[in-house]
């Protein structure tokens, strides 16, 4: 235990005294001052080899050395050809390049190359006291993990491969991404040929939590398994697996625990997380039957897959626990819900800390951004603005709109965003009027709309309308757009539609949002809405067949046609189970990829894409009203 003190405390005093610094991007060329000919060549030189070049850079360096023997710009010349003697293997001639820069030209770039040459020839110690000097914040972040590498390399020579294992663990923390790569491999050597049991656990120990030290504990595990302690060696792994954190030799661990325990680590299972008590139980419920008739659909024909089901109730807290119990103890592949805005953030927060894919059935605001583990497959408002801006100007040729908006908060966003994705089209909302939520007169506001003062007489006089008239007979029109968004509900509109006529408006195209989407708008709104557009995430009248399959499977298990909310359930387990049915899935990185790369799925809520934040990017229904029928355009 002394030992273990004892090495412990070197290791703490190398982490402190070494540092860290922060990343400062990759390294940039040395810029030769612009005097000729040859300054040009030489410049050439250092950028073929910033580029991976390092053939043509050998060869224009070496003339340059040769034709220019006095010039002030020879050591940085002699750097890069010892640079490139290094990352051949050659330190000799390294050396012999270097040691030519007279001394007041020895930077700590030189001193750095010198340094590392003289390691690799085998003078450690000389070579450490060259490195262990320099100044990080005069090193790029390339040229720090070069440095890292050198004095682990050092130290391993010397016989201390915990201290160099350490000091590959700063580097990791300080070096460009390619230099990590290579760090990390020197490490996961070390900790493989070079590090006894003891000096493992303590590296387990010191490191834990980090890329190395994960990997120590992975290596402690196999020599236990190699002994025959294979109780010793699947505790090891199992609470190696359930810390959660990714390092590259993960998936050795999966398949040791694999092999100990007789069984897959992560399960053919997928998690949900939904409020099936409480105040929303009933969205809950019916979120739920879609997902069970999407996996009983599933489950006839392919390999069999487990929803695990864990009910949040009204408690937004609960659904981190649900999210870490479906990760760890589970062992689910992905977790899918939860329904409610603050659910579903806090949810996201903890499927990304654990590395777990979740698609989330919220339309809270910004919930893929928590991070590239969360996606999203819900019909937001911005989906459906977007859908209806892009039929009204590219499909119809309308360039101006009027927006009459219920002033609550989806009132206030839909208007919003639908203005914005039209301007994005290049046209333009000309007026926007909003309206009390629990409003029954839209007088005023359908005044304003046309332009006129709504404190004027109600009535128009007979000769002020025969000044509207062209010659022809024909009016002009009372306004200047060319249609009129209304972001409410069927029962709102039937009392909004028929008063646009009243006032005035009359013939201009009606465009509404999914709320829409109701039996009760053609009984409430009659002919003030035939011809109207609107979108939706799900029509359950669609001629699509697999529309049809599911509402007729629905029917005949439920007795009544489904909603959105059971379409959206069973899409959300349908895209999932589409993914794990794939035989190169093994991971949950492996569907966190998938679903990031996933192209127009059939879905019954619409063809499904992800984007790059990976919020659903839908083709919506689009909806008409057609003879006092509702149908699909589209």
């Amino acid at each position: 235990m002394a030992g273990f003190v004892e090495r412990g405390g070197l290791l703490l005093a190398l982490i402190f005294c070494v540092g860290i610094s922060p990343l400062q991007g990759a390294e940039a060329p040395v810029a030769a001052v612009q005097r000729g000919g040859e300054s040009v060549a030489l410049q050439e030189g250092i950028d073929l080899y910033a580029s991976g070049q390092a053939q043509a850079a050998l060869s224009l360096l070496q003339s340059f050395v040769a034709g220019n023997p006095q010039s002030n710009e020879l050591p940085t010349a002699l750097l890069y050809l010892g640079r490139i003697a290094r990352d051949r293997g050659r330190p000799e001639e390294a050396l012999s390049f270097l040691e030519r820069i007279p001394g007041a030209r020895q930077d700590q770039r030189v001193r750095l190359e010198r340094g590392g040459a003289l390691v690799e020839a085998g003078r450690a110690r000389e070579g450490l006291a060259l490195l262990q000097p320099l100044e990080e914040d005069a090193l790029s972040p390339w040229e720090r993990g070069r440095r890292f590498s050198a004095m682990a390399e050092a130290q391993a020579v010397l016989g201390r491969p915990l201290a160099a294992l350490v000091l590959l663990h700063q580097g990791m923390a300080n070096a460009s991404s390619g230099e990590r790569d290579s760090l990390w491999r020197k490490g996961h050597r070390l900790l493989t040929e070079r590090l006894g049991e003891v000096e493992l656990t303590e590296a387990a120990f010191m490191l834990r939590g980090t890329s190395l030290g994960e990997d120590a504990t992975l290596q402690l595990a196999r020599r236990a398994a190699t002994r025959g302690a294979r109780d010793q060696a699947l505790g090891l792994v199992q609470a190696l697996l359930l810390r959660g954190t990714n390092f590259p030799s993960r998936p050795e661990a999966v398949q040791l625990y694999d092999q100990l325990a007789g069984r897959p680590w992560l399960q053919r299972a997928l998690g949900v997380v939904l409020p099936l008590s409480g105040r929303y139980a009933t969205y809950g419920d019916l979120v739920r039957r879609g997902m069970d008739l999407a996996l009983e659909m599933h489950n006839t024909s392919a390999a069999p897959v487990r929803l695990v089901y864990r009910d949040i109730g009204a408690d937004p807290a609960r659904s981190v626990t649900a999210v870490t119990e479906l990760a760890d103890s589970e062992r689910v592949m992905a977790v899918l819900g939860p329904l409610t805005g603050t659910a579903a953030a806090a949810a996201a927060v903890q499927a990304q800390e654990e590395r777990l894919p979740m698609l989330s059935l919220s339309q809270r605001e910004g919930l893929p951004e928590t991070g590239e583990f969360v996606f999203r497959d819900s019909l937001t408002s911005r989906l459906q603005a977007r859908a209806l801006a892009r039929y009204a100007v590219l499909e119809r040729g309308f360039t101006g709109f009027g927006i009459l908006y219920p002033e609550n908060l989806l009132g206030q966003e839909m208007a919003h965003l639908f203005a914005e994705e039209v301007k994005k089209l290049g046209g333009l909302v000309v007026v926007s009027e909003g309206y009390a939520e629990t409003a029954t007169d839209f007088g005023r506001q359908i005044k304003r709309l046309m332009g006129m003062d709504p404190d004027a007489p109600t009535e128009i006089e007979a000769g002020e309308a025969e000044k509207q008239k062209e010659p022809s007979g024909k009016e002009f029109p009372p306004v200047n757009f060319d249609a009129l968004f209304i972001p409410d509900y069927a029962d709102r509109i039937g009392m909004v539609a028929p008063q646009l006529a009243y006032y005035g408006i009359e013939g201009v195209p009606l465009l509404g949002s999914n709320g829409w989407n109701s039996p009760d708008l053609v009984r409430l709104a009659g002919r003030s809405v035939e011809g109207a557009v609107f979108v939706d995430g799900f029509f359950r009248h669609s001629p699509y067949p697999f529309v049809r399959e599911f509402v007729d499977r629905y029917f005949e298990i439920y007795g009544e046609e489904p909603s959105i909310l059971e379409a959206q359930g069973y899409d959300a387990v349908g895209v999932l189970l589409s993914i794990l049915d794939r035989r190169d899935i093994r991971t949950r990185d492996d569907l966190r990829l998938a679903l990031s790369m996933l192209q127009n799925y059939p879905g019954v809520t619409g063809a499904t894409t992800f984007d790059f934040q990976g919020d659903a990017d839908k083709v919506l229904f689009l909806l008409q009203v057609k003879n006092g029928n509702i149908v699909q355009i589209n």
